[in-house]
Protein backbone atom coordinates (compact mmCIF):
# COMPACT_ATOMS: atom_id res chain seq x y z
CA UNK A 1 0.00 0.00 0.00
CA UNK A 2 3.17 2.44 0.86
CA UNK A 3 4.01 1.34 -3.17
CA UNK A 4 0.97 2.42 -4.33
CA UNK A 5 0.29 5.56 -2.63
CA UNK A 6 3.82 6.33 -4.16
CA UNK A 7 2.46 5.96 -7.22
CA UNK A 8 -0.40 7.85 -7.02
CA UNK A 9 1.79 10.83 -5.44
CA UNK A 10 4.51 10.66 -8.59
CA UNK A 11 1.59 10.65 -11.10
CA UNK A 12 -0.23 12.96 -9.34
CA UNK A 13 2.90 15.48 -9.56
CA UNK A 14 3.32 14.97 -13.37
CA UNK A 15 0.20 15.14 -14.04
CA UNK A 16 -2.01 17.69 -12.36
CA UNK A 17 0.82 20.82 -13.73
CA UNK A 18 -0.10 21.14 -16.57
CA UNK A 19 -4.41 21.64 -15.77
CA UNK A 20 -2.85 24.27 -13.62
CA UNK A 21 -1.22 26.12 -15.49
CA UNK A 22 -1.33 28.78 -17.86
CA UNK A 23 -3.01 26.44 -20.48
CA UNK A 24 -5.52 25.61 -17.54
CA UNK A 25 -8.73 26.68 -19.20
CA UNK A 26 -8.10 25.23 -22.98
CA UNK A 27 -6.56 22.07 -21.20
CA UNK A 28 -9.51 21.32 -19.05
CA UNK A 29 -11.93 21.91 -21.84
CA UNK A 30 -10.70 19.65 -24.32
CA UNK A 31 -10.16 16.86 -21.12
CA UNK A 32 -14.21 17.49 -20.25
CA UNK A 33 -14.88 16.86 -23.62
CA UNK A 34 -12.99 13.88 -24.16
CA UNK A 35 -14.72 12.74 -20.88
CA UNK A 36 -18.36 13.50 -22.32
CA UNK A 37 -17.60 12.09 -25.48
CA UNK A 38 -16.74 8.36 -23.74
CA UNK A 39 -19.60 9.09 -21.52
CA UNK A 40 -22.01 9.14 -24.46
CA UNK A 41 -19.95 5.86 -25.72
CA UNK A 42 -21.20 4.19 -23.16
CA UNK A 43 -24.63 5.53 -23.18
CA UNK A 44 -24.55 4.08 -26.38
CA UNK A 45 -23.44 0.58 -25.41
CA UNK A 46 -26.30 1.13 -22.77
CA UNK A 47 -28.75 1.16 -25.12
CA UNK A 48 -27.31 -1.00 -27.63
CA UNK A 49 -27.51 -3.84 -24.50
CA UNK A 50 -31.17 -3.57 -24.70
CA UNK A 51 -31.21 -3.49 -28.60
CA UNK A 52 -30.01 -6.69 -28.19
CA UNK A 53 -33.22 -7.63 -26.44
CA UNK A 54 -35.32 -6.70 -29.19
CA UNK A 55 -33.28 -8.03 -32.25
CA UNK A 56 -32.43 -11.34 -31.42
CA UNK A 57 -36.28 -11.33 -30.27
CA UNK A 58 -37.03 -10.61 -33.61
CA UNK A 59 -35.07 -13.40 -35.27
CA UNK A 60 -36.30 -15.68 -32.90
CA UNK A 61 -39.83 -15.10 -33.84
CA UNK A 62 -39.27 -14.66 -37.50
CA UNK A 63 -40.50 -10.62 -36.95
CA UNK A 64 -39.82 -9.46 -40.74
CA UNK A 65 -41.30 -5.74 -39.55
CA UNK A 66 -39.66 -5.43 -36.27
CA UNK A 67 -36.19 -6.91 -37.93
CA UNK A 68 -36.08 -3.80 -39.88
CA UNK A 69 -36.80 -1.45 -37.62
CA UNK A 70 -33.97 -2.52 -35.81
CA UNK A 71 -31.72 -2.38 -38.25
CA UNK A 72 -32.07 1.19 -38.78
CA UNK A 73 -32.50 1.73 -35.11
CA UNK A 74 -28.78 0.00 -35.13
CA UNK A 75 -28.16 2.10 -38.05
CA UNK A 76 -28.71 5.50 -35.97
CA UNK A 77 -26.91 3.65 -33.21
CA UNK A 78 -24.08 3.36 -35.50
CA UNK A 79 -23.73 6.51 -37.01
CA UNK A 80 -23.49 8.26 -33.46
CA UNK A 81 -21.04 6.13 -32.41
CA UNK A 82 -18.55 6.76 -35.53
CA UNK A 83 -19.56 10.88 -35.03
CA UNK A 84 -18.33 9.94 -31.55
CA UNK A 85 -15.27 7.92 -32.12
CA UNK A 86 -13.88 10.31 -34.23
CA UNK A 87 -14.23 13.59 -32.70
CA UNK A 88 -12.76 11.64 -29.37
CA UNK A 89 -9.67 10.72 -31.03
CA UNK A 90 -9.23 14.56 -32.62
CA UNK A 91 -9.90 16.23 -29.46
CA UNK A 92 -7.64 13.43 -27.91
CA UNK A 93 -4.70 13.98 -30.37
CA UNK A 94 -5.16 17.96 -29.63
CA UNK A 95 -4.61 17.87 -25.94
CA UNK A 96 -1.89 15.45 -26.32
CA UNK A 97 0.28 17.71 -28.80
CA UNK A 98 -0.74 20.31 -26.59
CA UNK A 99 -0.04 18.82 -23.38
CA UNK A 100 3.25 17.32 -24.55
CA UNK A 101 4.65 20.93 -26.00
CA UNK A 102 3.66 22.14 -22.15
CA UNK A 103 5.88 19.67 -20.35
CA UNK A 104 8.53 19.68 -22.98
CA UNK A 105 9.05 23.31 -22.81
CA UNK A 106 8.93 22.92 -18.67
CA UNK A 107 11.56 20.12 -18.70
CA UNK A 108 14.02 22.03 -21.24
CA UNK A 109 13.64 25.35 -18.88
CA UNK A 110 14.18 23.72 -15.62
CA UNK A 111 17.40 21.17 -17.38
CA UNK A 112 18.88 23.91 -19.40
CA UNK A 113 18.22 26.72 -16.66
CA UNK A 114 21.47 28.45 -15.16
CA UNK A 115 23.51 25.53 -16.09
CA UNK A 116 21.24 22.51 -14.44
CA UNK A 117 22.48 19.77 -17.02
CA UNK A 118 26.26 20.89 -16.34
CA UNK A 119 25.80 20.65 -12.77
CA UNK A 120 23.93 17.17 -13.10
CA UNK A 121 26.85 16.09 -14.89
CA UNK A 122 29.83 17.32 -12.59
CA UNK A 123 27.73 15.62 -9.65
CA UNK A 124 27.57 12.66 -11.22
CA UNK A 125 23.56 12.19 -11.07
CA UNK A 126 22.23 8.95 -12.20
CA UNK A 127 19.68 10.34 -14.60
CA UNK A 128 21.15 8.31 -17.63
CA UNK A 129 20.05 9.91 -21.15
CA UNK A 130 17.80 13.29 -20.72
CA UNK A 131 17.83 13.45 -24.33
CA UNK A 132 15.47 10.08 -24.06
CA UNK A 133 13.95 11.27 -21.23
CA UNK A 134 12.22 14.60 -22.76
CA UNK A 135 11.94 13.04 -26.75
CA UNK A 136 10.40 9.89 -26.19
CA UNK A 137 9.72 9.67 -22.57
CA UNK A 138 7.36 12.35 -21.94
CA UNK A 139 5.47 11.46 -25.20
CA UNK A 140 4.70 7.87 -23.81
CA UNK A 141 3.68 9.46 -20.89
CA UNK A 142 1.20 11.97 -21.92
CA UNK A 143 -0.07 9.30 -24.55
CA UNK A 144 -0.32 6.35 -22.01
CA UNK A 145 -1.92 8.51 -19.01
CA UNK A 146 -4.54 9.82 -21.80
CA UNK A 147 -5.34 6.51 -23.11
CA UNK A 148 -5.31 4.50 -19.66
CA UNK A 149 -7.18 6.85 -17.69
CA UNK A 150 -9.97 7.08 -20.28
CA UNK A 151 -10.42 3.37 -20.36
CA UNK A 152 -9.97 3.51 -16.82
CA UNK A 153 -13.13 6.02 -16.92
CA UNK A 154 -15.08 4.38 -19.28
CA UNK A 155 -14.74 0.96 -17.19
CA UNK A 156 -15.86 2.38 -13.88
CA UNK A 157 -19.19 4.38 -15.61
CA UNK A 158 -19.67 1.01 -17.85
CA UNK A 159 -19.69 -0.62 -14.56
CA UNK A 160 -21.64 1.43 -12.61
CA UNK A 161 -24.45 1.19 -15.98
CA UNK A 162 -24.59 -2.41 -16.17
CA UNK A 163 -24.14 -3.89 -12.76
CA UNK A 164 -27.66 -2.11 -12.78
CA UNK A 165 -28.73 -4.04 -15.96
CA UNK A 166 -27.35 -7.30 -14.44
CA UNK A 167 -28.73 -6.99 -11.38
CA UNK A 168 -31.97 -5.73 -12.32
CA UNK A 169 -31.83 -9.21 -15.39
CA UNK A 170 -30.14 -11.42 -12.25
CA UNK A 171 -33.66 -10.92 -10.36
CA UNK A 172 -35.70 -12.94 -12.50
CA UNK A 173 -33.14 -15.77 -13.35
CA UNK A 174 -32.06 -18.01 -10.24
CA UNK A 175 -29.11 -19.77 -10.53
CA UNK A 176 -29.84 -23.41 -11.09
CA UNK A 177 -27.18 -25.91 -9.50
CA UNK A 178 -27.78 -29.60 -10.65
CA UNK A 179 -31.87 -28.89 -11.61
CA UNK A 180 -32.32 -26.94 -8.53
CA UNK A 181 -33.24 -22.97 -8.46
CA UNK A 182 -31.32 -20.83 -5.77
CA UNK A 183 -32.40 -17.42 -5.14
CA UNK A 184 -29.18 -15.00 -4.72
CA UNK A 185 -29.72 -11.72 -5.17
CA UNK A 186 -27.17 -10.43 -8.07
CA UNK A 187 -25.32 -13.27 -8.69
CA UNK A 188 -24.48 -12.80 -12.09
CA UNK A 189 -22.96 -8.88 -10.60
CA UNK A 190 -21.13 -11.33 -8.01
CA UNK A 191 -19.63 -13.97 -10.47
CA UNK A 192 -18.31 -11.35 -12.85
CA UNK A 193 -16.43 -9.27 -9.93
CA UNK A 194 -15.22 -13.26 -8.44
CA UNK A 195 -13.90 -13.90 -11.94
CA UNK A 196 -12.35 -10.64 -12.45
CA UNK A 197 -10.72 -10.57 -9.28
CA UNK A 198 -8.88 -13.43 -9.64
CA UNK A 199 -7.85 -13.08 -12.88
CA UNK A 200 -6.45 -8.98 -11.66
CA UNK A 201 -4.38 -10.82 -8.93
CA UNK A 202 -3.27 -13.73 -11.52
CA UNK A 203 -2.51 -11.02 -14.02
CA UNK A 204 -0.17 -9.14 -11.45
CA UNK A 205 1.72 -12.40 -10.06
CA UNK A 206 2.32 -13.30 -13.78
CA UNK A 207 3.42 -9.89 -15.39
CA UNK A 208 4.64 -7.75 -12.12
CA UNK A 209 8.09 -8.38 -13.57
CA UNK A 210 7.52 -6.58 -16.67
CA UNK A 211 7.82 -2.71 -15.16
CA UNK A 212 11.35 -3.72 -14.24
CA UNK A 213 11.85 -5.05 -17.81
CA UNK A 214 10.50 -2.06 -19.48
CA UNK A 215 12.40 0.28 -17.51
CA UNK A 216 15.58 -1.15 -18.87
CA UNK A 217 14.59 -1.61 -21.98
CA UNK A 218 14.38 2.11 -22.50
CA UNK A 219 17.64 2.81 -20.85
CA UNK A 220 19.42 0.45 -22.97
CA UNK A 221 17.46 1.10 -26.57
CA UNK A 222 18.97 5.18 -25.12
CA UNK A 223 22.31 4.02 -24.65
CA UNK A 224 22.66 2.05 -27.88
CA UNK A 225 21.11 5.32 -29.94
CA UNK A 226 23.12 7.65 -27.94
CA UNK A 227 26.66 5.41 -28.76
CA UNK A 228 25.44 5.40 -32.51
CA UNK A 229 25.08 9.02 -31.88
CA UNK A 230 28.60 9.39 -30.52
CA UNK A 231 30.36 7.67 -33.73
CA UNK A 232 28.28 9.97 -36.04
CA UNK A 233 29.72 13.20 -34.31
CA UNK A 234 33.62 11.93 -34.17
CA UNK A 235 33.68 10.12 -37.82
CA UNK A 236 36.83 11.34 -38.19
CA UNK A 237 39.17 10.86 -35.04
CA UNK A 238 37.58 6.93 -35.14
CA UNK A 239 38.88 6.65 -38.67
CA UNK A 240 42.44 8.29 -37.95
CA UNK A 241 42.69 5.89 -35.26
CA UNK A 242 41.35 2.49 -36.96
CA UNK A 243 38.55 2.20 -34.14
CA UNK A 244 36.20 0.60 -36.08
CA UNK A 245 36.26 -2.70 -34.85
CA UNK A 246 36.49 -1.44 -31.39
CA UNK A 247 33.52 0.70 -31.94
CA UNK A 248 31.50 -2.47 -33.19
CA UNK A 249 32.57 -4.26 -30.21
CA UNK A 250 30.57 -1.83 -27.83
CA UNK A 251 27.71 -1.38 -30.16
CA UNK A 252 27.53 -5.30 -30.51
CA UNK A 253 27.88 -4.95 -26.48
CA UNK A 254 25.28 -2.04 -26.23
CA UNK A 255 22.59 -3.85 -28.35
CA UNK A 256 23.35 -7.39 -26.74
CA UNK A 257 21.94 -6.03 -23.89
CA UNK A 258 19.01 -4.64 -25.74
CA UNK A 259 18.28 -8.13 -27.24
CA UNK A 260 18.65 -10.01 -23.92
CA UNK A 261 16.44 -7.91 -22.22
CA UNK A 262 13.93 -8.63 -24.82
CA UNK A 263 13.87 -12.06 -24.73
CA UNK A 264 12.89 -11.74 -21.30
CA UNK A 265 10.05 -9.57 -21.93
CA UNK A 266 9.34 -12.27 -24.26
CA UNK A 267 9.24 -15.09 -22.13
CA UNK A 268 6.91 -12.97 -19.24
CA UNK A 269 4.64 -11.69 -21.68
CA UNK A 270 4.17 -15.03 -23.43
CA UNK A 271 2.97 -16.31 -19.92
CA UNK A 272 0.83 -13.42 -19.18
CA UNK A 273 -0.49 -13.45 -22.78
CA UNK A 274 -1.48 -17.41 -22.15
CA UNK A 275 -3.19 -16.55 -19.17
CA UNK A 276 -4.86 -13.06 -20.20
CA UNK A 277 -6.18 -14.74 -23.81
CA UNK A 278 -7.46 -17.88 -21.96
CA UNK A 279 -8.84 -15.91 -19.30
CA UNK A 280 -10.72 -13.31 -22.09
CA UNK A 281 -11.94 -16.65 -23.88
CA UNK A 282 -13.35 -18.60 -21.04
CA UNK A 283 -15.24 -15.27 -20.21
CA UNK A 284 -17.13 -15.49 -23.08
CA UNK A 285 -18.67 -18.99 -22.07
CA UNK A 286 -19.30 -18.00 -18.40
CA UNK A 287 -22.46 -16.27 -19.01
CA UNK A 288 -24.12 -18.68 -21.28
CA UNK A 289 -23.59 -21.12 -18.94
CA UNK A 290 -25.23 -19.74 -15.89
CA UNK A 291 -28.11 -18.63 -17.83
CA UNK A 292 -28.35 -21.29 -20.41
CA UNK A 293 -30.74 -23.68 -18.51
CA UNK A 294 -33.33 -21.42 -18.44
CA UNK A 295 -32.89 -20.64 -22.27
CA UNK A 296 -33.10 -24.55 -22.95
CA UNK A 297 -35.92 -24.62 -20.44
CA UNK A 298 -38.47 -22.32 -22.06
CA UNK A 299 -38.19 -19.87 -19.50
CA UNK A 300 -36.12 -17.29 -21.83
CA UNK A 301 -36.23 -16.06 -25.00
CA UNK A 302 -33.51 -15.65 -27.08
CA UNK A 303 -33.08 -12.10 -26.84
CA UNK A 304 -32.77 -11.93 -22.80
CA UNK A 305 -30.27 -14.90 -23.49
CA UNK A 306 -27.88 -12.29 -25.54
CA UNK A 307 -28.76 -9.20 -23.72
CA UNK A 308 -27.63 -10.88 -20.23
CA UNK A 309 -24.73 -12.35 -22.25
CA UNK A 310 -23.86 -8.63 -23.27
CA UNK A 311 -24.41 -7.11 -19.69
CA UNK A 312 -22.49 -10.01 -17.81
CA UNK A 313 -19.75 -9.06 -20.84
CA UNK A 314 -19.62 -5.72 -20.30
CA UNK A 315 -19.50 -6.00 -16.14
CA UNK A 316 -16.61 -8.23 -16.35
CA UNK A 317 -14.75 -6.66 -19.10
CA UNK A 318 -15.16 -3.22 -16.88
CA UNK A 319 -14.17 -5.30 -13.37
CA UNK A 320 -11.28 -7.00 -15.48
CA UNK A 321 -9.42 -3.30 -16.45
CA UNK A 322 -6.46 -4.22 -15.18
CA UNK A 323 -6.33 -7.82 -16.64
CA UNK A 324 -6.50 -6.46 -20.27
CA UNK A 325 -4.38 -2.93 -19.94
CA UNK A 326 -1.91 -4.80 -17.57
CA UNK A 327 1.07 -4.89 -20.18
CA UNK A 328 0.13 -1.23 -20.92
CA UNK A 329 0.11 0.18 -17.73
CA UNK A 330 4.02 -2.25 -16.84
CA UNK A 331 5.34 0.31 -19.99
CA UNK A 332 3.31 3.54 -18.58
CA UNK A 333 4.78 2.59 -14.62
CA UNK A 334 7.94 2.18 -16.22
CA UNK A 335 7.81 5.59 -18.29
CA UNK A 336 6.68 7.44 -14.57
CA UNK A 337 9.54 6.15 -12.29
CA UNK A 338 11.83 7.39 -15.12
CA UNK A 339 10.34 11.03 -15.67
CA UNK A 340 10.07 11.16 -11.34
CA UNK A 341 14.13 10.20 -11.04
CA UNK A 342 14.35 12.84 -13.87
CA UNK A 343 12.85 15.48 -12.29
CA UNK A 344 14.34 14.19 -8.81
CA UNK A 345 17.74 14.63 -10.22
CA UNK A 346 16.82 18.04 -11.79
CA UNK A 347 15.11 19.38 -8.31
CA UNK A 348 18.50 18.18 -6.60
CA UNK A 349 20.76 19.77 -8.81
CA UNK A 350 19.01 23.20 -8.95
CA UNK A 351 18.58 22.93 -4.85
CA UNK A 352 22.91 22.62 -4.95
CA UNK A 353 23.21 25.40 -7.56
CA UNK A 354 21.15 27.98 -5.33
CA UNK A 355 22.19 26.81 -1.81
CA UNK A 356 25.28 28.64 -0.11
CA UNK A 357 28.26 28.18 -1.67
CA UNK A 358 31.52 28.39 0.28
CA UNK A 359 32.85 30.50 -2.99
CA UNK A 360 31.29 33.75 -2.41
CA UNK A 361 30.08 35.81 -5.55
CA UNK A 362 29.28 39.46 -5.70
CA UNK A 363 29.14 42.02 -8.23
CA UNK A 364 31.97 44.90 -8.37
CA UNK A 365 31.28 48.16 -8.67
CA UNK A 366 34.67 49.35 -10.65
CA UNK A 367 34.22 46.78 -13.25
CA UNK A 368 37.08 44.60 -12.38
CA UNK A 369 37.56 40.85 -11.55
CA UNK A 370 39.03 40.60 -7.75
CA UNK A 371 39.43 37.75 -5.96
CA UNK A 372 40.77 36.94 -2.47
CA UNK A 373 41.59 33.48 -0.38
CA UNK A 374 40.30 31.61 -3.25
CA UNK A 375 40.87 27.76 -3.06
CA UNK A 376 39.50 25.66 -6.34
CA UNK A 377 38.16 22.09 -5.67
CA UNK A 378 36.81 19.20 -7.68
CA UNK A 379 33.16 18.40 -6.72
CA UNK A 380 34.49 15.31 -4.42
CA UNK A 381 36.39 18.52 -2.30
CA UNK A 382 39.58 17.61 -3.17
CA UNK A 383 41.58 21.07 -3.71
CA UNK A 384 43.43 21.87 -7.03
CA UNK A 385 45.12 25.51 -6.41
CA UNK A 386 44.95 28.49 -4.47
CA UNK A 387 44.70 32.30 -5.65
CA UNK A 388 45.22 34.36 -2.80
CA UNK A 389 45.03 37.82 -3.97
CA UNK A 390 44.42 38.75 -7.81
CA UNK A 391 42.56 41.89 -9.07
CA UNK A 392 42.51 42.49 -13.03
CA UNK A 393 41.23 46.21 -14.12
CA UNK A 394 39.39 46.51 -17.12
CA UNK A 395 41.15 46.30 -20.44
CA UNK A 396 43.59 44.13 -18.75
CA UNK A 397 45.11 41.34 -19.81
CA UNK A 398 46.37 38.04 -18.01
CA UNK A 399 47.73 35.03 -19.27
CA UNK A 400 47.40 31.83 -17.16
CA UNK A 401 50.08 29.09 -17.09
CA UNK A 402 51.34 26.19 -15.54
CA UNK A 403 51.50 22.37 -15.93
CA UNK A 404 48.62 20.16 -16.74
CA UNK A 405 46.30 19.24 -13.93
CA UNK A 406 47.31 22.34 -11.62
CA UNK A 407 43.46 23.94 -12.06
CA UNK A 408 44.15 26.41 -14.62
CA UNK A 409 40.80 25.39 -16.86
CA UNK A 410 39.13 24.93 -13.21
CA UNK A 411 40.30 28.73 -12.33
CA UNK A 412 38.52 30.08 -15.38
CA UNK A 413 35.25 28.83 -14.69
CA UNK A 414 35.37 29.68 -11.33
CA UNK A 415 36.11 32.96 -12.64
CA UNK A 416 32.86 32.64 -15.22
CA UNK A 417 30.76 31.29 -12.42
CA UNK A 418 30.02 27.90 -14.25
CA UNK A 419 32.22 26.39 -11.21
CA UNK A 420 31.39 26.90 -7.28
CA UNK A 421 33.28 24.12 -6.03
CA UNK A 422 35.90 25.55 -2.92
CA UNK A 423 36.15 28.51 -0.91
CA UNK A 424 36.73 31.89 -1.37
CA UNK A 425 35.78 35.30 -2.73
CA UNK A 426 34.83 36.39 -6.43
CA UNK A 427 33.93 40.08 -7.01
CA UNK A 428 32.74 39.68 -10.83
CA UNK A 429 32.23 42.83 -13.04
CA UNK A 430 28.67 44.21 -12.72
CA UNK A 431 26.21 44.69 -15.58
CA UNK A 432 29.38 43.80 -17.96
CA UNK A 433 29.34 41.31 -20.62
CA UNK A 434 31.60 37.80 -20.51
CA UNK A 435 32.52 35.62 -23.17
CA UNK A 436 34.00 32.45 -22.73
CA UNK A 437 36.04 30.62 -25.46
CA UNK A 438 36.43 26.92 -24.62
CA UNK A 439 39.61 25.06 -26.80
CA UNK A 440 36.79 22.96 -28.67
CA UNK A 441 34.28 25.77 -29.53
CA UNK A 442 30.40 24.61 -29.52
CA UNK A 443 29.06 24.66 -32.82
CA UNK A 444 24.76 24.21 -32.54
CA UNK A 445 22.87 22.14 -35.33
CA UNK A 446 21.96 24.83 -38.23
CA UNK A 447 23.34 27.44 -40.51
CA UNK A 448 26.85 28.50 -40.73
CA UNK A 449 25.74 32.22 -39.44
CA UNK A 450 23.64 30.94 -36.30
CA UNK A 451 27.14 28.83 -35.49
CA UNK A 452 29.00 32.35 -35.83
CA UNK A 453 26.45 34.28 -33.91
CA UNK A 454 25.93 32.04 -31.49
CA UNK A 455 24.75 32.17 -28.05
CA UNK A 456 23.24 35.85 -30.18
CA UNK A 457 20.28 35.66 -32.39
CA UNK A 458 21.79 34.69 -36.00
CA UNK A 459 20.46 38.24 -37.62
CA UNK A 460 21.79 40.32 -34.93
CA UNK A 461 24.66 41.37 -36.81
CA UNK A 462 24.52 42.08 -40.72
CA UNK A 463 26.45 40.06 -43.41
CA UNK A 464 29.15 42.42 -44.09
CA UNK A 465 30.00 42.60 -40.51
CA UNK A 466 30.13 38.60 -39.98
CA UNK A 467 32.20 38.28 -43.26
CA UNK A 468 34.67 40.81 -42.07
CA UNK A 469 34.96 39.19 -39.00
CA UNK A 470 35.37 35.59 -41.42
CA UNK A 471 38.10 37.33 -43.34
CA UNK A 472 40.12 39.14 -39.93
CA UNK A 473 40.14 35.07 -38.74
CA UNK A 474 41.60 33.21 -41.65
CA UNK A 475 38.00 32.00 -43.28
CA UNK A 476 37.65 34.25 -45.92
CA UNK A 477 36.59 30.78 -47.55
CA UNK A 478 33.65 30.64 -45.93
CA UNK A 479 31.88 34.23 -46.71
CA UNK A 480 29.92 32.45 -49.24
CA UNK A 481 28.18 29.98 -46.96
CA UNK A 482 26.46 32.01 -44.29
CA UNK A 483 23.13 30.73 -44.52
CA UNK A 484 24.45 26.67 -45.47
CA UNK A 485 23.08 24.27 -43.10
CA UNK A 486 25.64 21.51 -41.91
CA UNK A 487 27.11 19.52 -39.08
CA UNK A 488 29.86 21.96 -39.33
CA UNK A 489 31.33 20.42 -35.94
CA UNK A 490 32.16 17.70 -38.44
CA UNK A 491 32.99 20.17 -41.46
CA UNK A 492 35.42 22.04 -40.07
CA UNK A 493 39.34 21.40 -38.62
CA UNK A 494 39.61 21.72 -35.19
CA UNK A 495 41.91 24.91 -36.22
CA UNK A 496 38.87 26.17 -38.52
CA UNK A 497 36.49 25.42 -35.58
CA UNK A 498 38.91 27.68 -32.77
CA UNK A 499 39.17 30.21 -35.66
CA UNK A 500 35.25 30.88 -35.99
CA UNK A 501 35.56 31.09 -32.20
CA UNK A 502 37.43 34.59 -32.12
CA UNK A 503 35.00 35.63 -35.03
CA UNK A 504 32.67 35.08 -32.87
CA UNK A 505 34.38 37.15 -30.31
CA UNK A 506 35.00 39.85 -32.74
CA UNK A 507 31.26 39.94 -33.48
CA UNK A 508 30.37 40.41 -30.27
CA UNK A 509 33.25 42.04 -28.81
CA UNK A 510 32.51 41.32 -24.96
CA UNK A 511 33.88 43.34 -22.08
CA UNK A 512 35.49 40.76 -20.83
CA UNK A 513 36.69 37.36 -22.99
CA UNK A 514 37.86 33.85 -21.41
CA UNK A 515 40.10 31.83 -23.28
CA UNK A 516 40.84 28.28 -22.79
CA UNK A 517 43.70 27.41 -25.06
CA UNK A 518 41.44 28.69 -27.74
CA UNK A 519 44.50 28.12 -30.11
CA UNK A 520 45.66 25.09 -29.10
CA UNK A 521 44.83 23.97 -32.61
CA UNK A 522 46.33 26.60 -34.68
CA UNK A 523 50.46 26.65 -35.07
CA UNK A 524 52.45 29.55 -33.58
CA UNK A 525 51.96 31.93 -36.24
CA UNK A 526 48.32 31.25 -36.52
CA UNK A 527 47.99 32.18 -33.11
CA UNK A 528 49.87 35.50 -32.85
CA UNK A 529 48.19 36.67 -35.84
CA UNK A 530 44.82 35.95 -34.28
CA UNK A 531 45.62 37.55 -30.80
CA UNK A 532 47.24 40.36 -32.72
CA UNK A 533 44.08 41.35 -34.78
CA UNK A 534 41.47 40.52 -31.48
CA UNK A 535 43.71 43.25 -29.67
CA UNK A 536 43.53 45.39 -32.60
CA UNK A 537 39.95 45.49 -32.92
CA UNK A 538 38.97 44.88 -29.39
CA UNK A 539 41.58 47.25 -27.55
CA UNK A 540 39.27 47.44 -24.57
CA UNK A 541 38.10 43.88 -23.78
CA UNK A 542 39.46 42.40 -20.82
CA UNK A 543 41.27 39.32 -21.81
CA UNK A 544 42.33 35.76 -19.28
CA UNK A 545 44.18 33.44 -21.47
CA UNK A 546 45.16 29.96 -20.88
CA UNK A 547 48.10 28.75 -22.93
CA UNK A 548 51.10 27.35 -22.86
CA UNK A 549 53.58 28.69 -25.25
CA UNK A 550 55.91 31.51 -24.68
CA UNK A 551 54.85 33.87 -27.66
CA UNK A 552 51.63 34.52 -25.67
CA UNK A 553 53.15 35.97 -22.83
CA UNK A 554 54.04 39.50 -25.28
CA UNK A 555 50.08 39.59 -25.75
CA UNK A 556 49.48 39.73 -22.18
CA UNK A 557 49.88 42.69 -18.96
CA UNK A 558 50.42 39.65 -16.60
CA UNK A 559 51.24 35.94 -16.18
CA UNK A 560 49.70 33.82 -13.65
CA UNK A 561 51.64 30.53 -13.19
CA UNK A 562 49.74 27.98 -11.07
CA UNK A 563 51.80 24.93 -9.96
CA UNK A 564 48.84 22.85 -8.18
CA UNK A 565 48.01 23.02 -4.58
CA UNK A 566 51.09 23.53 -1.78
CA UNK A 567 50.04 22.70 1.29
CA UNK A 568 50.49 25.59 3.88
CA UNK A 569 51.26 28.14 0.70
CA UNK A 570 50.43 29.74 -2.69
CA UNK A 571 50.08 28.10 -5.43
CA UNK A 572 50.89 30.54 -7.96
CA UNK A 573 53.32 33.52 -9.00
CA UNK A 574 52.30 36.22 -10.41
CA UNK A 575 54.87 38.27 -12.81
CA UNK A 576 55.21 41.12 -15.59
CA UNK A 577 55.47 39.27 -18.73
CA UNK A 578 59.01 38.60 -20.42
CA UNK A 579 60.04 40.99 -22.92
Amino acid sequence: MKRLSGSFQDIRALTVPYFRSEERWSARLLLAAIIALQLIQVGLTVVLNSWYNTFYNALQQRDWNVFIRQILIFCGIAAVFIVVAVYQLYLSQWLRIRWRRWMTGRYLGRWLDGGTHYHMHLRGDPADNPDQRIADDLQMFVDDTLNLGVSLLGSVVTLVSFVVVLWHLSAGLPLVIDGRDFAIPGYLVWGAFIYAVAGTALTHWIGRVLIGLNFRQQRFEADFRFALVRIRENTEQIALLGGEAAEDTELRGRFGRIVGNWFSIMNRQKGLTFFTTGYDQAAVLIPFLLVSPFYFAGRMQLGGLMQTASAFGQVQSAFSFFVSAYTGLAEWKAVVDRLVGFEHRIAEAETARRAAKDIVRAPSTDGTFAVRDLIVALPDGTALTRVEALTLRPGERLLVNGPSGSGKTSLLRTLSGLWDFGSGRVAVPGGQSVLALPQRPYLPLGTLRGAICYPNRDRQWPDAAIEAALVACGLGQLRGRLDDSDLWTSRLSGGEQQRLGFARALLSAPDWLLLDEATAALDADAERALYAELFRRLPRTGVISIGHRAALEGFHDRVLTLGGLIPGGSALALSAPTA
